[in-house]
């Protein structure tokens, strides 16, 4: 007895089968860190000289604040700075003074040497002229004649080497004058600067975010009153409207990406918001893994179409691809 099966159970059994032969593949899916496109660090500035040390933050803009080109972002306490500007300044023209102090003693001096020069060139004219009567002279006479006339032309010439020597003594206590006021100078320039630096502004427009520090046994943000470091990162500014995601790759997924193509992006902290991206650059090169040497990952970067309030940096990400 040959039994046939029910029209129904052959339907759906054909239906299960084309189903499950025609379902697309499972989608690729990658998990990354949110990052603006464009950033500017805002780090606690190096002081150049010997005011240099740690920094006490007077005002601190609040993070998550708007903020356009040019508005203060930070401020450092600035007396120790001033105070050092106007000591160099007081040390640069204290320099000033003594140069022109020196410069008319010199002139001085050159006056009097001067006169000291005609006078010996006179007496060596005059000694000549008393030489010329030495034919009508006694000897004795003709004698103290030559001897006036060797000493006075001594006198003349040693006078002539010191007026030299003179001279250039006095250049050189002129330019090492100089040398101290230029350096005075520079210190001032520099004390200048430092106080400059303490006043931080945007350099562009956008968002303020505060970056977390190691202090006190602990990570967290610094506040206004504390002393902080040369060097120490204390907030960026990022342009909100152009935002990306950085991911790894693993080495078996790295030839389903292709440059350019279209993905869906799930913040993790709002699930329900989802962006449009696309693959803009992908490494050519791995980076080994920590946990084997044979394992490889590649960096991928995913851009964000459009701006929203909860792109933020650092969030989690969820990044889907079609899979090829």
């Amino acid at each position: 007895m040959i039994r046939t099966v029910p029209a129904v159970l052959l339907a759906a059994s054909l239906g299960a089968h084309m189903a499950a032969t025609s379902a697309p593949p499972p989608a690729l899916r990658l998990y990354g860190t949110v990052e603006p496109l464009r950033s500017h660090p805002v780090v606690v500035p190096r002081l150049t000289g010997s005011a240099a040390g740690t920094l006490v933050i007077v005002h601190l803009i609040k993070p998550g604040s708007v903020v356009k080109r040019g508005d203060l972002l930070i401020e450092f306490d600035r007396q120790a700075q001033v105070k050092n500007a106007h000591d160099r300044e007081a040390e640069y023209r204290d320099f000033l003074a003594q140069m022109e102090k020196k410069r008319g003693e010199q002139l001085t001096a050159r006056a009097h040497d001067e006169a000291d020069l005609t006078t010996a060139e006179n007496a060596v004219k005059s000694a000549e002229l008393e030489m010329l009567k030495n034919e009508m002279s006694p000897p004795i006479t003709a004698e103290q004649n030559r001897l006036s006339l060797e000493e006075a032309r001594a006198k003349l010439q040693q006078l002539r080497r010191t007026f030299d020597l003179k001279r250039r003594s006095e250049s050189a206590d002129l330019e090492s004058l100089a040398i101290q006021r230029d350096r005075a100078k520079n210190a001032w320039a520099h004390a200048d600067d430092n106080a400059a630096k303490m006043k931080v502004v945007s350099p562009i427009d956008g968002l303020v975010v505060l970056k977390t520090t190691w202090k006190n046994g602990t990570m967290g943000e610094v506040q206004e009153g504390e002393e902080v470091r040369a060097g120490l990162p204390v907030l960026e500014v990022i342009d909100s409207s152009a935002m990306r995601v950085r991911a790894r790759v693993n080495q078996a997924d790295v030839d389903r990406l292709r440059l350019g193509e279209p993905v869906r992006i799930t913040l993790d902290s709002y699930p329900s918001r989802t962006f449009n991206g696309r693959l803009d650059q992908l490494s050519r090169i791995g980076a080994t893994s920590s946990l084997s040497n044979r394992v490889r990952t590649f960096l991928a970067l995913f851009s964000i179409e459009g701006n929203d309030p909860h792109l933020m940096p650092d969030l989690g990400a969820a990044i889907d691809l079609d899979d090829r």
